[in-house]
């Protein structure tokens, strides 16, 4: 079956904007982040019409034994085939620890059955610098040859001058790199956590005039 590619840079649009809904505050904890999160990703997937399944799993040939994919989405229509799914429409990893970003990319490019290899892959990671993301997309890139996914990969990382964290999004075909954009995360006056994107950021936005 043809793969079915979504435009990921859009659900990266709409994870930014909508953040603050997550009502995420700095009293929260790492699980919880991860949770919200998930559970944003799982609902959307239900709101286009498919199946989610949080913590699902694959079989990985390279390790012989079924590895967990954080959230799934399943696509399923009983007019073509009433007893099994269509596909996998896409698979989606989010990990806080910086030390597992390649086991995380492996995790969403593992050697598997064919009826597992997603069609759309997202990654949601914590990396220590701007330079490690470089490393990662190289390492994605390579590996995206074989399994040719529509990939989304989102890196968050600590910036110490602001104080603030700096999330990133690729999105990568399997011609290459084809888009970048980015945001920043922070918390407002009373503590609640939210997203915007760079251009919409009020100490970025006088920084720029003042360059003018």
């Amino acid at each position: 079956m043809e793969k079915q590619y979504f435009n990921l840079m859009q659900f990266f649009d709409g994870y930014v904007r909508n953040y603050r809904r997550m009502n995420l505050s700095h009293l929260h904890n790492i699980s919880m982040f991860t949770k919200r999160e998930i559970d944003y990703f799982a609902q959307l997937g239900e709101f286009l019409g498919f199946d989610a399944f949080v913590e699902d799993s694959k079989f990985d040939k390279s390790k012989g034994r079924s590895r967990p994919m954080d959230l799934s989405w399943w696509k399923r229509d009983a007019r073509i085939d009433d007893e099994q799914f269509l596909y996998l429409a896409l698979h989606l990893e989010r990990e806080s620890l910086p030390r597992r970003d390649i086991e995380t990319v492996e995790k969403l490019f593992s050697k598997t059955e064919d009826a597992y290899i997603p069609h759309n892959v997202v990654g949601i990671q914590y990396v220590e610098s701007a330079e490690r993301m470089d490393y990662l997309n190289e390492l994605i890139l390579q590996k995206n040859k074989v399994q040719k996914s529509n990939v989304l990969m989102v890196y968050r990382y600590h910036d110490d001058e602001l104080d603030l964290q700096r999330v990133r999004a690729y999105c990568i075909t399997p011609k290459g790199l084809i888009e970048e954009r980015n945001a920043i995360f922070n918390q407002d006056q009373s503590g609640y956590c939210y997203m915007c994107f760079e251009e919409d950021f009020a100490p970025f936005q006088r920084e720029n005039l003042c360059k003018r």
